[in-house]
């Protein structure tokens, strides 16, 4: 239960989200790129999957903002 005055994490995040310019947003796209690459680097078997399950993860992480996007 949240008490008046306090922010979950999730609150919180939308807050600073929301004073972030499209600079910041570049940014943080890059940053989530070059981890991914990291990771796929260091952990080989992720590399390993068949093309189509990247497809199917990339759809479904799409699915949300889609939504949102097109609900506006």
């Amino acid at each position: 239960m949240i008490q008046e005055g306090k922010m979950n994490l999730w609150q919180l995040a939308n807050e600073k989200t929301k004073k972030m310019d499209m600079l910041d947003v570049g940014f943080i796209k890059i940053v989530s790129f070059v981890g991914g690459l990291l990771i796929a680097k260091l952990w080989k078997p992720i590399l390993s999957l068949d093309w189509y399950w990247y497809l199917i993860i990339v759809l479904l992480a799409l699915i949300k903002p889609a939504y949102s996007f097109l609900k506006k």
